[in-house]
């Protein structure tokens, strides 16, 4: 999705005079979008997203002062950790909020055509928020944040089969309570 455009991180820092404060954004505008879709689709609700956005370029810009080197693709490690992030602020807070209201913050207006597309993505929010941590992370990062298997399991520090299996499971998981709700 962002093949071909310049890499940000060390090289953008570099370029900016090499301090954080040089104006130079280590994320750019389609990283940002994908940070915060990963973020809502976490749960983090709409008022949180630029605090967690803003954590992603702060752990960016602390990784490039402290002399590390940039992340061989940002776009993916800024994915991972917006869904490392997201895991962290739900387990904080999956007693505090209900599912309703996260989801009221996040639905767009809805149209009388797409009452149909509006039931399946209620559905569907629901059956992410019943995953495990795990499975739910392994999702959002593979078909929302358009992430591959291998990169998922690279950023995450784990097993390829690992990364395939929570995805089997969940979308398993996923579909038998689409199937049991009847919204498919």
């Amino acid at each position: 999705m962002l093949r071909g455009r310049p890499r940000r991180g060390r090289e953008a820092h570099a370029a900016a005079g090499g301090d954080p404060g040089g104006g130079a954004d280590p994320l750019d505008a389609a990283q940002e979008r994908r940070v915060r879709a990963v973020l809502a689709l976490g749960g983090v609700p709409q008022s949180d997203l630029p605090d967690g956005v803003q954590q992603v370029r702060l752990r960016l810009l602390e990784r490039a002062a402290g002399g590390r080197e940039a992340p061989r693709d940002v776009s993916a490690w800024a994915a991972v950790v917006a869904s490392n992030l997201a895991m962290d602020w739900h387990r904080a807070k999956r007693r505090q909020e209900r599912l309703g209201e996260r989801l009221a913050a996040l639905r767009q207006p809805a149209h009388p055509s797409g009452e149909d597309s509006s039931v399946l993505s209620v559905a569907v929010a629901q059956g992410l928020d019943e995953l495990p941590d795990t499975q739910r992370q392994v999702v959002v990062l593979r078909f929302y944040a358009d992430l591959p298997v291998r990169s998922i399991a690279e950023q995450l520090g784990v097993p390829e089969g690992t990364v395939k299996s929570r995805l089997h499971t969940a979308v398993r998981a996923l579909r038998a309570r689409l199937h049991e709700d009847e919204v498919v």
